[in-house]
């Protein structure tokens, strides 16, 4: 045990200099050992030695020991160090009170070398592995703070990444279309409004609350990108389109899912996850709930809820927006629209909170 102890600093204080030398023989293997003729002079020299255990004599002249424990322990930066009282007299009483005031242990006189140094002994190793403890979770510590740091670096990284993405497509689709850009804000706008108006209800769907939904309302800006693919003779058409411009506009949704998923390829494995929920709804916006819509004719809740949310907030932007070939409605015709269609185009459900929210779509 001696040898896993050394480098310990102990501190005697008595006021007999014969017990000061034999403390010192029995204890100096341990380490450095301090001997102090008072407890006056023990406060003199505490702060700069900083012992690691403190052997204190209880009767001392000027001060005694149980007063000077009381500043030791009244100290912040005293209170820690564990203190062994030598004591010449068997009294319980004052054993009691010492070990109240806050002593580990108490030694009688006269001083015993062997019994000295075990108990000396058993004090340090419950020190020394409260260091031990101390400097391992100081270092897991360490290696949390940096992990933490390292992992928002590295989620930073992703996330310029994303949004660099993200706004290189969408300024693609905009420069296609000038009518796009105010779209593909508004619907942003929409879309926030909806999903954080669905958690606040009792009903709210489980999948809701696992949603990334910073990624999900940033995604649904892609979900017009297909229309790169339409030619400007359908895409900026004044008027209304023939049948066959129509299956020609209709493809945006297939295409729009495609180019989202070459992208999604393009890119680290782990990092292209978000561009899931935008494929999602690039193909499905446009699918309606009594399954007339396309692309693939999905119907009720076999649409995906991501695509069932984007479908009222893009068909109410088209309705309050002015287009080439239509001038704008009002907000109130156009939440009429989505009310009287809930249950054939959109999501009854869905359109309730519409309902519920119709005054924020008018404040936008």
């Amino acid at each position: 045990m001696g040898n896993n102890l050394t480098g310990a600093k102990i501190m005697v204080v008595d006021d007999s200099a014969t017990n000061l030398k034999l403390a010192k023989d029995a204890l100096s293997s341990r380490g450095d050992v301090f001997t102090v003729p008072s407890a006056i002079r023990m406060f003199e020299l505490v702060e700069e030695i900083k012992p690691h255990l403190i052997v204190l004599d209880i009767n001392m002249p000027g001060m005694s020991g149980l007063e000077a424990i009381k500043g030791l322990k009244a100290k912040e930066s005293t209170k820690d160090i564990p203190v062994i009282f030598l004591t010449a007299n068997a009294d319980v009483g004052s054993e009691i009170e010492g070990l109240r005031l806050g002593a580990v242990d108490y030694l009688y006189k006269p001083i015993e070398p062997t019994l000295l140094t075990q108990r000396v002994d058993i004090h340090l190793t419950i020190i020394f592995q409260r260091l031990t403890l101390q400097k391992q979770s100081d270092e897991l510590k360490l290696f949390n703070d940096n992990l933490k740091r390292m992992v928002v670096e590295e989620t930073s990284k992703v996330v310029r990444l994303q949004g660099t993405v993200l706004d290189t497509v969408v300024d693609l689709v905009e420069s296609r279309d000038a009518t796009t850009g105010d779209h593909v804000a508004r619907t942003l706008k929409w879309m926030e409004t909806l999903v954080f108006g669905l958690m606040e209800r009792p009903e709210c769907p489980n999948e809701v609350h696992s949603w990334d939904l910073s990624l999900l309302t940033q995604s649904s800006r892609l979900h017009d990108v297909g229309k790169i693919t339409i030619s400007d003779a359908i895409l900026k058409k004044p008027g209304p389109l023939t049948p066959e411009e129509f299956e020609v506009m209709k493809t945006h949704t297939t295409m729009g899912g495609e180019i989202i998923g070459r992208i999604a390829q393009s890119l680290p494995p782990g990092e292209a996850t978000y561009l899931d929920d935008a494929r999602i709804m690039a193909l499905t916006h446009h699918e309606r709930w009594d399954g007339k819509g396309y692309p693939i004719g999905l119907a009720g809740i076999d649409i995906p809820l991501k695509g069932r949310l984007m479908a009222i907030t893009d068909v109410y932007d088209a309705l309050t927006s002015n287009r080439p070939y239509k001038k704008a409605m009002s907000h109130k015709v156009a939440s009429d629209i989505i009310v009287s269609e809930g249950g054939t185009h959109f999501d009854p459900a869905l359109v309730d909170v519409f309902k519920s929210l119709s005054h924020k779509f008018e404040e936008e």
